[in-house]
């Protein structure tokens, strides 16, 4: 049975909506302020037709950030399947310690490590599914999970070559050559300037997850792909991390499994980067 956000929230005390408003940034769900009768703000996200489990799997990525303490994190306040209430962080200006802050909390995320790559379920990255099968191999995983599956999934689609495909498999077999181990951590996974928030004191806060047990240099790698973070981001990152200096040679390897995300959403305008890097690489 769907069930209206409207009626959940007077059904459970938190009184009656008088004002809805508008949010933009997102492509894939309708984004809302929804103000109560006594004063409250909450935050929606809805999607007629969500894929199977979107709002449920954020909720959990949600919560593990949130257990973390690391950076502010929006609190679920109730989940179903075609829409998610959680707390409302309001919109403020990034203060003078934004970017410390940000670099400084999340090097303390990246601390959290795990015995294993993967996550307590499958999610999604933005709608595209996102398999987190648990793996105690760090090239492993993120070969067949995160380069081969999306590679496979585009070349049937016809937005990858046999070419294409054959040079993403052998750099998939080949990641060891160039990236080092590095341990399984707690990572955003889609961690953009779209996902990053400031909220109403001027503070960074991380929204729209796809939460996985991962490599903190490929959280770091998708920051600088669409646009980058401010330095002083990856300074205090640095300061308060061990990350090798090296890591921005290996960020394209990284990236491609985002590119191949897009690729998949928004069609071949991500084509170009994907064999630039099959180029260096393969």
């Amino acid at each position: 049975m769907t069930v209206s956000f409207a009626l959940w929230l007077a059904d459970n005390g938190f009184g009656n909506i008088v004002r809805q408003e508008a949010v933009g940034g997102g492509c894939i769900n309708d984004t809302q302020r929804l103000t109560m009768d006594a004063g409250a703000s909450i935050f929606l996200k809805q999607h007629g037709q969500s894929p199977d489990g979107m709002f449920h799997a954020e909720a959990v990525g949600l919560a593990a950030l949130g257990e973390c303490a690391a950076l502010r994190i929006p609190n679920v306040i109730h989940v179903e399947d075609n829409f998610l209430l959680l707390e409302d962080l309001g919109q403020g200006t990034p203060g003078t310690h934004f970017w410390k802050q940000l670099g400084e909390g999340l090097a303390k995320l990246h601390s959290n490590r795990h015995p294993r790559f993967g996550f307590s379920l499958d999610n999604y990255c933005g709608s595209t599914p996102q398999q987190n099968s648990l793996t105690v191999d760090g090239y492993e995983f993120f070969a067949n999970y995160r380069i081969l599956k999306l590679a496979s999934q585009a070349f049937h689609r016809n937005l990858l070559t046999r070419e294409d495909l054959s040079g993403l498999e052998s750099i998939a077999a080949r990641l060891a050559d160039w990236i080092p181990a590095q341990p399984a951590v707690l990572i955003h996974g889609d961690l953009w300037s779209g996902n990053l928030h400031c909220d109403e004191l001027g503070n960074p806060a991380l929204i729209d997850p796809a939460s996985y047990w991962g490599w903190a240099e490929a959280e770091l790698a998708m920051t600088e792909l669409f646009g980058g973070f401010a330095s002083d981001f990856y300074h205090y990152y640095a300061e308060h991390s061990n990350l090798d200096g090296n890591w921005r040679e290996r960020a394209p390897l990284y990236n491609l499994y985002h590119l191949l995300n897009h690729l998949l959403l928004f069609g071949g305008s991500y084509l170009a980067p994907i064999r630039n890097t099959i180029n260096r690489f393969a």
